[in-house]
């Protein structure tokens, strides 16, 4: 049964972690996720799970540690952030190659240096072709929810791959928020028992991770990227039958009033809760300003996103990260690669850096921007990329 709470961000990850009570979490307390490894703690100290609980001495030895735990057959959960996401970069690539359906619970927070505990999107961006799926929460609602589907999608026959559940850092991770929590029985029986494919405890013969060079190693990678085909379909069915079951729908994207619209704006994570109030309010004053909020960063939902941009006559994209030394930044690119050649618009878009380092972003900055979009729209130029907020 659905029970209203006031809870913050780190915490609704713990708790959902406490609902699922996954076989093995494996992680290091790092800011600003310490508080989700803090709070489970506790409810293994309690007896509230039955969760082995390995607290290891760095991130690396983390991943590694739910890699061997995922291997052996197990349900394994953890969660990171940052420079502790960097720590675990090789072992990212492994626990996708290895199809380990571990689900990790990721606060964005900046990369150093200089050191900076604030949010921005580098730490995931920079974890993107890992091979791991991503999905982008806006509020605390959603880190619950997702965390919860991000379990089914991870291990769903069809996909088998690990999934990262990605939220702003002290915007959201920190910050109460009003949720509708779920019961254990609810969360158990949405989950199900785990039925790994693998597991090395069983006494049938068979290799993992074995040397793998030129005469082998381009076709496992080939066959590895057919994994990812099945995962679009599976996000949409978890979502929508999470829906059914508790009235809150999830899909790959999230259009915002774009019907009518001549621009949109295409976000990751919080911002979009503000954009959102952004294109009310414009909208009540006869602009036509749109929101794509993108909730799978990946897989990338191309073919949606091409159907939704292409009704529009310009595009603003968000990017809280940069690609240092690249032409555009990572959200920018995904769209614009989606947009241009092939069926896709050649319609004018545009990427705006903003937030690094915790940043904050007003109200006036994202309607000044869509201004900026509209104006483009009807044949103005612009900058195509620039920065929003900066000195």
């Amino acid at each position: 049964m659905s029970e209203r709470i006031l809870i913050e961000g780190n915490e609704a990850v713990a708790l959902a972690l406490k609902l699922i009570d996954p076989d093995v979490v494996a992680a290091y307390p790092i800011t600003p996720a310490t508080e989700v490894v803090q709070k489970f703690s506790e409810y293994v100290a309690d007896g509230e799970v039955g969760t082995e609980f390995v607290a290891v001495e760095s991130e690396h030895s983390a991943m590694s540690a739910c890699i061997g735990a995922s291997t052996a057959g197990g349900r394994v959960m953890t969660a990171t952030s940052s420079q502790g996401l960097g720590l675990m970069w090789e072992m990212l690539y492994i626990a996708a190659s290895l199809r380990a359906p571990i689900t990790m619970a990721v606060a964005n927070r900046a990369l150093s240096g200089n050191i900076n505990i604030h949010c921005d999107h580098s730490d995931s961006m920079g974890a993107r072709d890992a091979g791991w799926i991503q999905l982008f929460s806006e509020n605390t609602q959603e880190i619950f929810d997702n965390m919860i589907q991000a379990i089914r999608i991870a291990e769903h026959p069809d996909v088998r791959l690990p999934a990262m559940v990605c939220y702003d850092g002290f915007v959201i991770s920190h910050a109460r928020e009003v949720i509708d929590s779920l019961s254990k029985d609810e969360v158990q029986e949405f989950v199900g028992q785990y039925e790994p494919q693998l597991s090395l405890l069983d006494m049938e013969a068979k290799t993992v991770g074995p040397l793998d060079l030129q005469d082998f190693y381009f076709e496992h990678k080939r066959s590895q990227a057919e994994g990812y085909v099945a995962i679009p379909r599976v996000i949409e069915e978890v979502g929508q039958e999470f829906g059914q079951k508790f009235g809150r729908s999830y899909g790959l994207v999230e259009e915002y009033k774009m019907e009518g619209a001549d621009v949109a704006l295409v976000a990751l994570g919080s911002t979009n809760g503000t954009i959102k109030d952004v294109v009310d309010s414009m909208q009540e004053s006869g602009k036509k300003v749109g929101l794509l909020k993108i909730r799978s960063f990946r897989p990338f939902p191309a073919d949606l996103i091409k159907q939704s941009l292409s009704k529009v006559k310009a595009v603003g994209v968000f990017d809280r990260s940069m690609t240092f030394g690249g032409w555009g930044n990572p959200l920018f690119n995904e769209i614009r690669s989606v947009m241009y050649g092939g069926n896709g618009q050649a319609i004018p878009i545009l990427d705006r850096i903003y937030g690094l380092g915790g940043r904050e972003i007003s109200m006036a900055e994202i309607e000044e921007y869509a201004d900026e979009v509209l104006a483009v729209a009807k044949g103005e130029q612009a900058e195509v990329i620039d920065y929003i907020g900066v000195r």
